[in-house]
């Protein structure tokens, strides 16, 4: 199935208090900073890709201005009190198909700064052609993106603690291919170390390299991976 016919939908929280889990190495200005860099890299990824249209839901004045100029659309966040990320999930997604018809669905987490448009391609050419199925993330624990492809099914999304079991156990398909970037979700620094070795997208390129984490990355490993998007190798 062509890309241009999934529709992808994100959900980015509260800033100040995102990324917790880098607290020893990164300050409490620059977290938020890494998360809008990555969010950034993870939008245009899927934008190069093909992706029919990415909608992230937010409650950020600042998130949604980032995301408009990249081309992205964005919704409000419903501030549900129960399940936020999942519900914020699931009323973009509805909110999605009300404008676009019964599309396929694609949730995204907001964080995969070294992913690839050929890894979301690929993923899409080996998914199922019907029904839902899940990508797990580098752990295997949890899910860096869940499809799917009724257009009259609803998306579920299960995230959370164990998501990639939850979801495999609500009859999602867990596919197996080999797709590093899609499956490296950060929240630590090891994983934002492994994010720079597989090659980072350009908004999370320059801000470790303002920030100067973990050292300076040089502008000499810049490597062009789609639509004119440039990564750090």
């Amino acid at each position: 199935m062509r890309p241009d016919a999934v529709h992808a939908v994100i959900a980015v929280k509260n800033l100040e208090r995102a990324k917790s889990r880098l607290a020893e190495e990164l300050s409490p200005a620059d977290r938020p900073r890494l998360v809008l860099a990555m969010l950034s890299d993870t939008v245009h990824a899927a934008l190069a890709a093909g992706i029919g249209s990415v909608t992230v839901v937010t409650p950020d004045s600042g998130v949604a201005a980032a995301v408009h100029a990249l081309g992205a659309a964005t919704h409000p966040d419903p501030e549900a009190a129960d399940d936020g990320l999942n519900a914020a999930l699931a009323d973009a997604a509805e909110a999605v198909r009300g404008r676009h018809g019964a599309v396929d669905l694609l949730a995204l987490q907001a964080d995969l700064p070294a992913l690839r448009p050929s890894e979301l391609t690929d993923m899409l050419a080996c998914a199922p052609v019907t029904g839902r199925a899940l990508v797990a993330d580098h752990t295997g624990q949890g899910t860096a993106a869940l499809l799917v492809r009724d257009g009259l099914a609803p998306l579920r999304p299960l995230f959370g603690p164990d998501s990639a079991r939850r979801h495999a156990d609500s009859g999602a398909k867990d596919l197996d291919g080999d797709w590093p970037g899609l499956r490296l979700d950060v929240d630590t620094p090891a994983d934002l170390r492994a994010a720079v070795t597989l090659g980072l997208g350009a908004a999370t390129t320059a801000l470790l390299r303002d920030i100067g984490w973990p050292h300076p990355v040089h502008t000499d490993l810049i490597r062009r991976c789609g639509a004119g998007h440039m990564c750090a190798r």
